[in-house]
């Protein structure tokens, strides 16, 4: 199942219901929510700086995972950036592949 990784920023809006809830009641409902589409949280930590959360997480495809960054994004509460993992095997599968591409003369 290919993995992602988003990272959080809440807005003011998304601040103040963290201040509400706290955080273990959103690890908790991002773990639901991953669950509940078929994936399964790997990682979940908040941060200090311009992310407040990392998440790394397993879900069955790219539209799943564009789903969540949707309605995260559409939610007014967070701004998240949706990062595509992938194995070193897949690296070495790349390395194999011939690619006709030539450099800028």
């Amino acid at each position: 199942m290919p993995k992602y990784l988003w990272q959080v920023s809440y807005t003011a809006e998304g601040t103040k219901g963290l201040l509400h809830e706290g955080g273990t009641s959103r690890r908790e409902m991002v773990t639901k929510l991953i669950s509940d589409l078929g994936g399964k949280i790997e990682s979940f930590y908040y941060m200090f700086g311009t992310t407040d959360v990392v998440t790394i997480a397993e879900v069955p495809d790219e539209a799943t995972a564009a789903a969540v960054s949707l309605v995260v994004g559409a939610s007014g509460a967070a701004h998240i950036n949706t990062t595509v993992l992938l194995d070193p095997e897949v690296i070495d599968q790349a390395t194999h592949k011939s690619i006709p591409y030539r450099p800028p003369a």
